[in-house]
């Protein structure tokens, strides 16, 4: 009974010291208080370990934590530039996005900064849609989360699920914020168009909740069963098509298309962007491996006509093994890639 008593009062501590908003706090100092009355009862241990496991999570969530934004345009120009080729039209409404958040911070206002629409990329798979989401955090120095919500089919996953349930823990918005320990995090919806039928509208209904401002300053997730302040984080969705979001959805959104490459913007990519990023990657030596200009267009279009550029990565990839295989094994020591070599390195 005394191992209890310190347990509980260890935990008692642990509340204190915490920066938890104070109606929450006193709500678990009470239970904690409840809780040293009941030692002797059999119900105890359970009751205990539900208790200590709630604490655990309230008090690793960043309740008032905040990185601060870095809103210089040119700073944020920088990174879109070095991290995504092309794009002109989506970088510009970045740029103006940006643009607003720092006019509200000037006038104060950055309580309303969220009010705009949610920025949503739609385009089809592997045009950079998730990338330039995580470029977005880069350039306003936010920390990032992504949830994908591709085979979604129940919304406790995002909502979490009560208490009173065994194992229960919070949705995966609350572990977002526990994992960039941030109140304002850039939080990536990827994919909001691929969760099953039989649970579309049960989680579309969350996500009008999550993001609307006028309802996501006090979101309560079941396991919490707190309100909890999401009107500082930054919500990004994407979707490979508008067909399967819901119209109370889309209303707070505001749909940007990702267009497809074409073969010479692929030729530029390839080049500047994943070819350089791959030989590093692979541990090749600097100067080992080098392309000819004119093989590009087989590296670019090898089975036909791809709208990303995944595709691209995978054979850039292969192509780079191929050459660490042999340079490994000492058949070579640098090698030029060229018409008369190529189907040697290209996978098949």
């Amino acid at each position: 009974m005394d191992t209890a008593i310190q347990e509980i009062s260890s935990l008692s501590t642990k509340v204190k010291s915490s920066q938890l908003p104070e109606k929450l706090s006193e709500e678990v100092l009470i239970r904690l208080d409840q809780l040293s009355r009941l030692t002797a009862s059999p119900t105890f241990l359970p009751e205990f370990d539900r208790v200590r496991t709630y604490i655990d999570w309230i008090t690793s969530l960043p309740w008032s934590t905040r990185t601060n934004d870095n809103l210089d345009l040119t700073h944020a120009k920088a990174t879109l530039e070095k991290n995504h080729y092309g794009l002109v039209e989506i970088k510009d409404r970045i740029l103006e996005y940006i643009s607003v958040m720092k006019l509200k911070q000037e006038k104060g206002e950055s309580g309303d900064i969220m009010r705009a629409p949610i920025l949503c990329f739609v385009g089809l798979v592997g045009t950079g849609k998730t990338t330039i989401a995580f470029s977005i955090a880069e350039a306003l120095g936010r920390k990032f989360a992504r949830i994908p919500f591709g085979g979604m089919g129940d919304p406790l996953d995002l909502r979490g699920q009560s208490r009173m349930h065994p194992e229960a823990e919070p949705g995966k918005i609350i572990k977002a914020l526990k994992v960039t320990q941030s109140k304002n995090p850039v939080i990536l919806l990827d994919e909001i168009d691929r969760v099953t039928d039989e649970g579309r509208a049960s989680i579309m209904g969350v996500l009008v909740e999550l993001l609307d401002p006028e309802q996501n300053h006090e979101f309560v997730d079941h396991y919490l069963d707190y309100p909890v302040d999401l009107s500082e984080a930054l919500f990004i969705a994407t979707a490979n098509n508008t067909t399967n979001i819901s119209t109370a959805v889309l209303d707070r959104l505001e749909p940007l298309g990702m267009p497809s490459y074409s073969d010479n913007e692929k030729i530029t990519i390839g080049t500047k962007y994943i070819f350089p990023k791959a030989v590093k990657v692979h541990g090749i030596p600097d100067g080992a491996l080098t392309i000819d200009e004119n093989v590009w267009p087989q590296i670019v279009r090898p089975l036909g006509y791809d709208a990303g550029i995944r595709t691209l990565e995978r054979t850039i990839e292969g192509i780079v093994r191929k050459v660490a295989r042999q340079i490994v094994e000492g058949k070579i020591q640098s090698i030029k890639i060229t018409p008369e070599n190529v189907k040697e390195f290209v996978p098949q």
